[in-house]
């Protein structure tokens, strides 16, 4: 499951995720009590063995090591060693990330990407973030996850910038069903092949531009995409956005003794 606003503090979020019967919470460091800074390894740990759970992490989503300020670069760099260190301090074998689209203009007929104008520029600096990310890890075995957001082809370093990260194998993918799905399912066919790194997955039903629904309240073929993860061998975040959303999702998988 993941951090939720109505489960603060994170004793409430572990409770929950105890009594229904879950594996595991997605720390987001989008919050403010998650930050790296921020954590309470020991207390987090605690916590964990108390409910027989395990933590992984989703990095801030603005996340952005390729920012052509070298200061502002260097800090998202920073943040991203600071959060694999706590990671293995939580025993937490994944992190989940997004590619930053940086800035782009709008001109009359087209939008330019200044990652794609300055590609040399941009592949050096996320080459760099790659291979600083692998010194960190070592060998933790921890992956660092690429999520799926607002379609690989919005530009062409996107996908590049896919490829040479997964050329490194302290990362792999994430599959966001539903945002996959509110782009016409654009993604899916560039994951599917890449399937062999795919390790990690964020469920949740969607319809139309609505996405993050219960299962069941959408149109996706849940089913379908679980098999995919079970072949995968994925870990699954059923990613609703209330607790009540995440209740029916999990009754929806018992229902189907899938839970």
């Amino acid at each position: 499951m993941p951090v939720l606003i109505e489960t603060q503090p994170i004793e409430a979020c572990a409770a929950l995720c105890g009594e229904l019967g879950l594996d595991f919470i997605e720390l987001n460091m989008n919050f403010p009590d998650y930050q790296a800074d921020k954590l309470d390894i020991g207390r987090l740990n605690e916590i964990a063995r108390q409910y027989s759970i395990y933590y992984t992490i989703h990095l801030d989503e603005k996340l952005n090591p390729c920012d052509f300020n070298k200061l502002a670069a260097a800090a998202y760099t920073d943040t991203a060693i600071a959060a694999i260190e706590a990671a293995q301090r939580l025993y937490a074998p994944v992190l989940n990330m997004h590619l930053a689209e940086g800035v782009f203009i709008t001109l009359p007929n087209r939008k330019v990407f200044l990652f794609d104008e300055y590609t040399e520029i941009y592949k050096r600096k996320l080459t760099d973030f790659r291979d600083k990310c692998k010194t960190a890890i070592g060998g933790a075995g921890i992956l660092l996850c690429v999520e799926n957001t607002n379609g690989y082809d919005r530009a062409d370093f996107l996908l590049n910038s896919l490829d040479l990260l997964l050329k490194c194998p302290a990362f792999a993918l994430t599959f966001d069903i539903g945002h996959n799905a509110g782009i016409n399912f654009k993604d899916e066919p560039i994951i599917l092949e890449r399937a062999d790194r795919l390790r990690h997955m964020h469920l949740h039903d969607a319809k139309g531009k609505s996405c993050h629904l219960p299962f069941g309240d959408g149109e996706l073929d849940i089913m379908g995409y679980l098999r995919l993860a079970e072949d995968c061998g994925c870990r699954c975040v059923l990613e609703t956005k209330t607790v009540a959303a995440l209740r029916q999702s999990v009754n929806w998988l018992r229902e189907r003794s899938l839970l």
